[in-house]
This record gives C-alpha cells, structure tokens and sequence, in this order.
C-alpha cells in the first residue's frame, strides 16, 4: 500500500469470538469488501462512515468519529452497526487491514515487523504474538486521519495497543496525550490506547509516518 500504517499489538492471539467480531466490522464499515484469507481484508471505507465530513473543495475537516455502535444477538454473533452521513457515497479510501502472526499468516512479515524491539516491549509489557495492520492506499491528508479513525474502529472491537511511527520532532507532541503508554526507540515509537488516536488526530500537528 502506498499510504501510510498503523499496528495494533496484542499479547495473545484472537480469539474465533474476536475474529468474529473483526470480520463483522470490516463488513459493515466497507462499501468494497473481500476477505483474501481469514483476517486479511481488502476494503474500501467511505470517509464519511469514519466521521470524516466531504467538503470537496480540500479545506475538510477533522470532527470526532461518529459513534459505533456494538451489540450481541442471541447466539452471541456481534452485530457493527455504523454511524455514517448517507450522502456522496463515492468518497471511498482503500485499505488493507489484516491479522498476522503465528497460524494466521504473514508471519515473517510479522517477525521481521517485531524483531529487536526491547524498547516497544517493556512500553507494552508483553512481548506480542500478534498483531493488525491497517494500510492505507492512497496518501493524502485524509487518508492519514482515516487510518487514525480505522485503527480505533478496530481496537473498540477487539481491542490492543496501538503502535505509530514518528516523523522527527513529533515525541514532544505526542507524549503529552490523554492514552499514551510510552515513547520508545529513540523518540521514533509512540504506543497508546484508543484514545490516543482520537486524541492526536484532533492536534493540528497531526501527520502519520508514510
């Protein structure tokens, strides 16, 4: 992908309940869906279902994502039910969300992704099994905000830790916010809960590493 990507880190692995759960997110989030091996989604997700408001003539704007509301049916099967402005549905992003790790795929990714990180791990306190990418396709400032607004759609569902990429000088901006876990790797690795990401995509400074 061509834009830019966040990791969700998670100390065990998912559950068939959680996968579950992922699955019906990326489902009802998507106006393009295909599931390209269990926990790899090719998705496209219109902005607006993210929160994200089309003005089109580039001066967007940066609300607080629209709530996404979660419930259980009977046989316990989680149904996403999100919130989204039903106009201009064209205003799709592309994405590749996916699981990998052990016994579920891209695993040297994964180990190549995780290895030598000292720093990251003692932040989080375990040392993860595995973990979700959240890929952007395009590069725009849009699409940094919606792999922000994405990646907390995912941990509200199933949860972890969410790892971002720095550009230089962004430690100082990020450290301050509600979330955050810690700053590793020599100023480079900010790690934080779902909060963090609502937090920062709100900061004026906000801007993912590509």
């Amino acid at each position: 992908m061509t834009g830019p990507t966040l990791v969700i880190e998670f100390a065990e692995p998912l559950s068939p309940a959680a996968l579950r759960k992922f699955r019906a997110l990326m489902t009802g989030i998507s106006s393009y869906f295909e599931e390209k091996r269990p926990g790899f989604f090719d998705i496209n997700v219109p902005a607006e279902r993210l929160g994200i408001q089309d003005e089109r003539d580039g001066n967007w704007r940066k609300p607080s994502p629209l709530p996404l509301i979660c419930g259980n049916s009977a046989d316990e099967e989680l149904t996403a039910l999100v919130g989204f402005i039903p106009q201009r549905e064209d205003w799709r992003r592309p994405f590749h969300v996916y699981l990998m790790g052990p016994d579920v795929g891209d695993e040297d990714i994964f180990e190549a992704e995780h290895a030598d990180e000292p720093e990251v791990e003692a932040v989080l306190g375990f040392r993860p099994t595995h973990a979700v990418n959240v890929s952007a396709g395009c590069n725009r400032a849009i699409d940094h905000v919606s792999t922000a607004l994405l990646t907390a759609a995912v941990m509200d569902v199933i949860g972890g830790v969410a790892k971002a990429e720095l550009l230089d000088g962004q430690a100082s901006v990020v450290a301050p916010l509600p979330g955050v876990l810690g700053i590793a790797d020599d100023d480079s690795m900010a790690l934080g809960t779902v909060e963090f990401l609502r937090a920062w995509v709100e900061h004026p400074s906000f801007r993912l590493l590509k």
